[in-house]
């Protein structure tokens, strides 16, 4: 099987895709996600479906999709336990499409397909133990160990975003305190690019933007990174520092050979890297002794769910034929 689907349910949008074998996307298509309505988002899922098995490029046929979705998946990739923004609990949701589309549907958290992407076809191919870390809004996390993809005994492992950094820290949205997504995520860029221009100093220019537009926002933030403004680049560093402290206790447990970073704060690449690696080196227990591993910014950006999710129903296939 040569083609497949793969559908990438965002806050914002729907992709979806057709994926050849090599990764590469031969036809796609991309509408509005339905805020609010979950019966409206697998309506939309549906309709791009039998859009794109109708494509030109859908030649001899297409029985496999994949669709990717934030939350928890069971082990299965079947049923969806819980989705941040979709009022889906315990929704049997690849049942549902099978249903109403036929073929083989497959159903994954967006961050493992977009790991599995990287992994296969990006930046983590040619080794065999990887880790990425998607810097957005939150931070995602994706876990290949000896070439396959973790997801844990009930399928919600990986949710590397959720790691406990600072005993009694920030509040985090999932309920506990001080969870890796509230340092490293672009979210806590943000708020440590307000306190920068809070305190004067090199934070004036942020201060200034500030003013300017009412806020500081991503865009804001990662164009004064690109000028080489001094306090935008160490509200980077900061960032870095964090995700390199966690990236330490990840290769304690973990050992990968490489960590991928992706989402729109990876842009930053060399100068996010440069505080990961500082901290990484700062932290590793035994250092001198352990392996170091490869920081590296990911390759396929706003394809990777597509591509993963397309990958991963290919796999599933394969395995089960």
């Amino acid at each position: 099987m040569a083609h497949a689907i793969g559908i990438d349910i965002g806050g914002t949008k729907i992709a979806g895709a057709i994926v050849d074998e090599l990764g590469t996307i031969v036809a796609q298509d991309r509408v509005p996600t339905p805020a609010g309505d979950a019966r409206a988002v697998e309506d939309e899922v549906v309709a791009m479906i039998g859009r794109l098995r109708a494509d030109e490029h859908a030649t001899g046929g297409i029985d496999a999709v994949g669709v990717a979705a934030a939350g928890f998946i069971d082990a299965a990739q079947s049923t969806v336990y819980y989705a941040p923004n979709i009022d889906w609990r315990n929704e049997p949701f690849r049942e549902k499409l099978e249903a109403r589309v036929g073929g083989t549907v497959v159903v994954d958290n967006d961050a493992n397909a977009a790991g599995w992407a990287e992994f296969r076809f990006g930046a983590g191919r040619l080794v065999s133990d990887m880790v990425m870390l998607t810097i957005g809004t939150g931070v995602g996390g994706a876990i290949v160990a000896s070439d396959r993809l973790f997801r844990g005994g009930f399928g919600a492992g990986a949710e590397l975003g959720h790691l406990r950094l600072v005993p009694g820290g920030i509040a985090c949205g999932c309920g506990q305190h001080g969870c890796l997504e509230q340092y490293g995520s672009g979210r806590a860029l943000l708020r440590m690019a307000g306190e920068i221009a809070d305190a004067g100093g090199i934070g004036q220019a942020l201060a200034r933007t500030r003013a300017e537009h009412g806020k500081l926002d991503g865009a804001l933030v990662g164009a004064l990174i690109e000028a080489g403004d001094p306090g935008a680049l160490t509200a980077l560093r900061q960032l870095g520092q964090w995700l390199g402290q966690a990236a330490a206790s990840l290769s304690a447990v973990l050992d990968p050979q490489r960590f991928v970073f992706g989402g729109g704060v990876a842009v930053a690449g060399e100068l996010l890297l440069q505080p990961i690696r500082e901290a990484y080196l700062e932290h590793l227990p035994a250092r001198g002794y352990h392996p170091e591993p490869d920081f590296v910014i990911a390759e396929l950006v706003n394809d990777a769910g597509v591509v993963g999710a397309a990958d991963l129903a290919r796999v599933w296939v394969e395995q089960h034929a």
